[in-house]
């Protein structure tokens, strides 16, 4: 019950796949499932998940289930066609691509369809919201594609799936994987750099030796062209509000003050850089931090592709742990033993 007892230590919770059908719906419920009945749990999606067919590779996927006393979050559409019942609490003002978001609870166990709010500050707002029904978790379940579903302001914790799908190599899997790990894992930047950085929601900033604030006038990153400004001239810090793409950290990893600086990003899911492009920064001396980080609990592995190939489970376990120095489980062969 470890993975359990490490989740009860959160009050929020997001599960990340890093691929369609890496077990991010099993690995939910058996989540719901084992969790205390005397945990109250709220629950929504950032996608559509709890379909019974994945609709681009035809193959069986887990229904999710919810059992009494859940609370969740879907759409008007998903709402009407929920095999659960359940007691409506709230129809919110926020919308997705198939209607308004709907909070109910459940009152007897059964199957719905979780499609919730459709970004990162929508979700953000729901999260503030269900707060109100004095929810013990909340968990939100996520994807890679829209990594922004695990950002610390939404969520305290989070659990990453990966497997076969993600590659069948498993050599290739481990590297992947663990690269995503050592961006969730960042260390977070000094007090008083997070706190001269906090609330900057726009713009690419800097710190001086003498710990001024120092606006490069641009709106992001993507817009190193008009930067008139060399970012890494005088500065010990350098904050991008936004997304950290290749090409501005090639700039810092070209300057010859690299190592003299700590570049920061709000949290890792701003971080879009290519693990080529990361690994040539560090090994310059580069460092990159963040504001906000997560506490990453674990790492689920579904070792089965949709194709069919499957890895060997216990080689595959085994070779992630090393890898990434967190627990790694299977959750549907070693389910009695977690």
């Amino acid at each position: 019950m470890s993975f359990i007892s490490d989740i009860l230590k959160f009050k929020s919770l997001s599960i990340v796949g890093l691929e369609k059908n890496t077990g991010k719906t099993v690995c939910l419920n058996f989540i719901l499932d084992r969790l205390p009945s005397t945990c109250r749990v709220a629950v929504t999606s950032i996608g559509i998940d709890g379909e019974s067919k994945d609709q681009v590779t035809g193959t069986a996927k887990p229904e999710i289930i919810l059992k009494e006393g859940t609370i969740f979050s879907t759409s008007e559409v998903f709402y009407a066609r929920r095999r659960v019942l359940s007691e409506l609490l709230e129809i919110t003002s926020e919308r997705s691509s198939l209607g308004r978001i709907v909070t109910a609870r459940v009152l007897r166990s059964g199957k719905v369809l979780l499609s919730g709010p459709s970004s990162a500050q929508a979700l953000a707002r729901w999260a503030s919201g269900v707060e109100k029904f004095t929810p013990y978790l909340t968990i939100v379940d996520g994807a890679l594609s829209r990594l922004s579903s695990a950002s610390p302001v939404i969520s305290e914790s989070l659990v990453l799936t990966t497997g076969a799908a993600y590659s069948v190599d498993l050599a290739t899997l481990v590297r992947r994987t663990k690269f995503i790990v050592e961006l969730v894992r960042l260390e977070r930047a000094d007090e008083a750099v997070c706190r001269k950085f906090d609330g900057l929601e726009k713009g690419l900033w800097g710190i001086d030796s003498e710990g001024n604030l120092i606006d490069f006038h641009v709106e992001s990153s993507l817009a190193i062209d008009k930067i008139k400004d060399d970012v890494t001239g005088r500065s010990v810090a350098v904050f991008v509000s936004g997304a950290l793409t290749d090409r501005f950290l090639g700039l810092i990893s070209d300057s010859k003050r690299v190592k003299d600086i700590d570049l920061v990003v709000a949290d890792f899911t701003k971080i879009f850089v290519s693990e080529q492009s990361y690994r040539v920064f560090l090994k310059k001396g580069g460092r990159l931090k963040v504001l906000r980080k997560s506490k990453l609990i674990a790492v689920c592995v579904n070792p089965t592709s949709p194709r069919g190939f499957v890895l060997d489970s216990d080689l595959l376990c085994r070779k992630m742990q090393e890898a990434v120095g967190v627990p790694v489980y299977d959750i549907v062969k070693n389910r009695e033993t977690i």
